[in-house]
């Protein structure tokens, strides 16, 4: 089961916040973008689990889809019901895996790779799966959060274009990096080297100062989960037997 679950969330990984461009999500009200987005569901999900017609890939793309119009179509906006929208697809998720636990294994891939690269797929997805939701679905929180706080008035100097942006990628990016390479001892020195790098910008402004502060603490705090998450995932997939090579 814990395969098919770990392709299925890399699926769903890529096709919300990968596929799903920032044009689609603006014109999601029109049908046919919302069709669209169900069959890059559906299309993901099959390609990951290598199953091309399987019933309940079909059923989990029609859930997606009825999650995703009660949010748009009920007008639930803000980051409240971006959590509440990403956990119903998550339960959804599960609850295929538990219907069909042995989707992964009578799919495509086990039959068709070669015994070294077919165990060692889902733990590439749950590392793809991880990192998109810490670093994709990341930004798209911390701007749902910041929408309550922003700065009344611009700072003189607003920085590089998208330079924020870039920053925090970084950041997620790096705190997943370590917690998975077990460093998580380093993740302290990266969050003292943004604060003396971001302290002569925002020293003196408070409001500057607290919008940093939120920001941070909520970019480390959703980068952390996620890290601890992929990293019990990977823990519950079946061991990888490595053959030691032969001189």
């Amino acid at each position: 089961m814990i395969e098919t679950l770990t392709a299925l969330l890399c699926a769903h990984a890529v096709a919300d916040f990968v596929l799903q461009t920032k044009l689609m999500v603006t014109r999601k009200r029109h049908p046919g973008v919302m069709v669209l987005h169900g069959a890059l569901v559906l299309l993901t999900a099959q390609i990951a689990t290598g199953q091309f017609a399987a019933l309940p890939l079909l059923i989990l793309a029609l859930l997606h889809l009825l999650t995703d119009c009660v949010k748009t179509y009920g007008g639930f906006g803000g980051l409240a019901a971006f959590l509440t929208d990403q956990a119903a697809h998550l339960a959804t998720l599960v609850g295929i895996a538990i219907w069909v636990p042995d989707l992964w294994a009578n799919g495509l891939w086990p039959a068709l790779l070669p015994s070294p690269l077919a165990p060692a797929l889902p733990h590439v997805m749950a590392i793809v799966a991880g990192s998109i939701v810490a670093i994709r679905a990341g930004a798209f929180a911390i701007q749902l959060l910041m929408q309550g706080h922003a700065l009344s008035d611009s700072p003189e100097d607003e920085g590089l274009p998208g330079g924020g942006a870039t920053i925090g990628y970084l950041e997620r990016a790096l705190i997943l990096l370590l917690v998975l390479t077990g460093q998580i001892a380093a993740i302290g020195f990266l969050v003292a080297a943004k604060s003396i790098l971001r302290f002569g910008t925002i020293s003196g402004d408070r409001k500057a100062t607290e919008y940093v502060i939120i920001g941070t603490l909520f970019s480390f705090g959703w980068a952390l989960l996620v890290a601890f998450a992929t990293q019990s995932l990977l823990a519950a997939l079946p061991p990888l037997e490595i053959t030691a090579l032969r001189p």
